[in-house]
């Protein structure tokens, strides 16, 4: 006959992960961050970047790294994307005549003549009836990039590519949500295209339970054209 020992090494191993799991889900907290512009009203399109002090954590859900932007009507559409370090973007040209893909530092950065790190694509017009031309270009360093047209003076966007992966782009109410950031002492920066000297980060201490803050931008954002 065959004797049936107990486990009790591999149940407490059992518990020992199912707390670990726990813990871990309760070593964070979820995060509303509202960006108001200088004169009090919700600012879309602001980027919200969390550090936290703990670096072992990971996020519940990932920066892209990989990003479509169109030109379409003289525009970037999206104006403002965000992606993570080492994304890459497809640019679309959509529109019927030549477009250009200038890349530069976004910012204060941007009148910078020794400012590296930009590129430039050129994307021939969409043929009637044919596809559209595209051009790739991948994002390496961190930081707020313009993105212009040698030809078409008017048309702007930015990509921001966060070095931390607890991000968010803020609605039209002015607010990103970040969710599951770990637990501890934190710096918030806040990132707007019509910022151009940055606004001092934000010390914060991140709990398990919900939080709010609210940020406020020294600008009123120029509106975008539709």
């Amino acid at each position: 006959m065959t004797c049936i020992k107990p486990l009790p090494l591999l149940q407490s191993a059992l518990f020992l992960i199912a707390a670990c799991a726990l813990s871990t889900t309760a070593a964070a907290g979820n995060l509303a961050v509202l960006v108001l512009d200088k004169e009090g009203k919700p600012a879309p399109d602001a980027v919200v970047v969390v550090v936290p002090a703990s670096k072992t954590a990971t996020p519940k859900n990932p920066l892209p790294s990989q990003v479509t932007i169109h030109q379409e009507k003289m525009r970037f559409v999206p104006a403002v994307s965000l992606v993570a370090v080492g994304a890459k973007a497809q640019f679309i040209n959509n529109d019927p005549w030549e477009h250009h893909v200038r890349a530069s530092a976004a910012g204060a950065a941007q009148f910078n003549a020794a400012a590296s790190g930009g590129f430039e694509l050129r994307l021939d017009g969409k043929p009637e009836g044919k596809p559209a031309k595209t051009a790739e270009a991948t994002f390496s360093k961190p930081g707020a990039v313009l993105l212009g047209c040698h030809i078409h003076g008017s048309m702007r966007g930015h990509v921001y590519v966060s070095d931390s992966p607890w991000a968010a782009l803020t609605g039209t109410d002015g607010v990103a949500q970040l969710e599951q950031v770990p637990e501890g002492a934190a710096q918030i920066r806040v990132w707007h295209a019509d910022q151009l000297i940055d606004i001092a980060p934000q010390a914060y201490a991140v709990t398990a339970s919900p939080g709010k803050l609210t940020l406020q931008l020294g600008v009123v954002p120029r509106r975008r054209r539709i």
